[in-house]
């Protein structure tokens, strides 16, 4: 009896799901691995720094609590970044031409997260990384592509102004 086969990228995407299971944040659980030639190179899931306090031990979100918006105010933030964390645990000769996959739950409802990408601070990690492409997952069997260079052609940060 022959089984319907995962393809590479949801296979890859399923293990970052995975990986967030890890998460400490109390509003979003994201897992993110670095895949390069077909091997897993890094993982990371989003929580607070090594050794300190995450928000899942303390019981509150800072950001949630002052009601600021998803994407704004990382300074607020006690998570280091899936993308961030899979990133500090590679070599970058190790991330050259790699891909990176990231997915997402909300851990107050277990639903996937439909907007998956990364923020500008995690781009520009991606971009000195030498990771090639990004793939997130949109929803079941679904995900978006991005190839790095789209980012570093298309800044973001150059129209941005203080307001």
């Amino acid at each position: 009896m022959h089984s319907e086969r995962t393809d590479k990228v949801n296979y890859y995407l399923d293990i970052a799901e995975t990986v967030a299971e890890r998460s400490t944040c109390l509003r979003r659980h994201y897992g993110a691995i670095i895949v390069r030639e077909d091997e897993i190179i890094s993982t990371g899931y989003n929580g607070a720094p090594r050794g300190r306090k995450n928000c899942a031990d303390l019981g509150y979100c800072l950001r949630d609590e002052l009601k600021i918006p998803s994407g704004e105010r990382y300074e607020l933030c006690r998570s280091v970044h899936a993308e961030q964390n899979a990133i500090i645990s590679a070599a970058r000769r190790d991330c050259l031409g790699g891909t990176l996959y990231l997915a997402g739950r909300n851990p107050k409802t277990g639903e996937l997260l439909t907007d998956t990408i990364p923020c500008s601070m995690c781009r520009r990690f991606i971009i000195n990384a030498g990771i090639r492409r990004v793939v997130c997952r949109t929803g079941e069997g679904t995900y978006t592509v991005t190839d790095v260079r789209d980012w570093i052609f298309n800044d973001d940060s150059v129209n941005m102004k203080a307001e």
